[in-house]
């Protein structure tokens, strides 16, 4: 961070200091939340559970990001509350805002053209999150890396706000947290984590309607997609390493929509005996989105910091451009040599 960049931790693995947190919300009226683009439930119910606590302390709040949330999610936001820049509200509409409050990232990069909303204001600026991988946003940040969502953090800022959970909160901070952790399978789930699962089903989460919307809606295209992904699955360091691709080709050849990558990536890392899973993704705009999924010794976010990605030690993202067999080479190179050093 430069020295106009003011943080409420001295590290990024310290307590959160609630105390200044909510000295800031109550001191401001009207706030925007946004998130990364390619949002996952983490971001878009992390989302709309702060919005719903800001709005019960009577504040003006509106949630822009810099892409539309993708089709298979938009089941989370049934009131459309969640808007993306340039398609459903211009950049001067948002003059009148004086808090930009970002959830789920602390990285420029990923904020797509909201980017540029954040570089031009003179607003308040502060960060919710739990990933370790950080720039230069000129934000306060509030930050654990230890949390296994940014919803837990969600549900922490509520407790220190003073706000009952109510249903509009614990439905979307429910999908966020059972995404984050896997459906509570991953190594960062804990007892803690089930206690705050309870008490968003006791303000409203119904697990069973959650998984239904989540996992029991799959499209033929996503069906035909996976398959295909599924198919190309190649192992390597006596099967440590799985790896696979998707091209730009395969959504028009599938039917399936970009969104329907989500998770894909976790196939790879079922096959007894992998360490580490990785999957190429072709954006429809060029370059790639690379996965990165482990559970060994080698941390994810090292390796995607190579390519100036980030995110945590059990699951990272990058992006790189290029064509596809020079990327594919490099990463696969540099995830071998992370392997075969540990």
């Amino acid at each position: 961070m430069n020295e106009s960049t003011l943080s409420a931790t001295n590290s990024v693995d310290s307590s959160i200091d609630w105390e200044r947190f909510c000295e800031l919300i109550n001191q401001r009226q009207n706030f925007v939340l946004v998130s990364h683009i390619r949002p996952d439930c983490d971001a878009l119910g992390s989302e709309l559970g702060m919005a719903a606590i800001l709005e019960s302390l009577g504040k003006r709040v509106r949630i822009v990001n810099g892409q539309e949330t993708p089709p298979n999610l938009r089941f989370i936001d049934p009131e459309k509350k969640i808007k993306a820049i340039n398609v459903d509200i211009r950049p001067e509409e948002l003059a009148d805002v004086d808090c930009y409050l970002i959830l789920d990232t602390s990285a420029r990069v990923q904020l797509g053209p909201m980017a540029e909303v954040l570089d031009s204001t003179s607003a308040q600026k502060m960060i919710l999150d739990h990933h370790v991988s950080e720039d230069q946003l000129g934000a306060e940040v509030f930050k654990r890396t230890s949390a296994e969502a940014t919803g837990v953090l969600v549900v922490e800022a509520a407790d220190q706000l003073g706000v009952e959970l109510n249903a509009a909160m614990a439905v979307p901070v429910f999908c966020a947290v059972a995404t984050d952790t896997g459906w509570f399978r991953f190594s960062s789930v804990s007892a803690e984590t089930y206690e705050v699962v309870a008490r968003l089903i006791r303000a409203g989460a119904v697990p069973a309607k959650i998984y239904q919307d989540l996992y029991e809606r799959e499209s033929a295209g996503r069906i035909r997609l996976k398959g295909r992904v599924f198919s190309r699955i190649l192992t390597e360091l006596d099967g440590r390493l799985a790896h696979t691709y998707i091209l730009k080709a395969d959504y028009e050849e599938t039917g399936a929509h970009p969104s329907d990558t989500e998770d894909l990536v976790n196939g790879a890392l079922e096959i007894d005996g992998t360490q580490f899973a990785v999957i190429l993704i072709e954006q429809t705009t060029g370059g790639f989105k690379i996965s990165f999924r482990s559970r060994c010794a080698v941390a994810c976010n090292e390796v995607a910091g190579q390519f100036n990605g980030g995110g945590h030690k059990a699951a990272a993202g990058a992006f790189i451009k290029g064509e596809f067999a020079e990327v594919q080479s490099k990463v696969l190179d540099a995830v071998r040599t992370a392997l075969q050093n540990a």
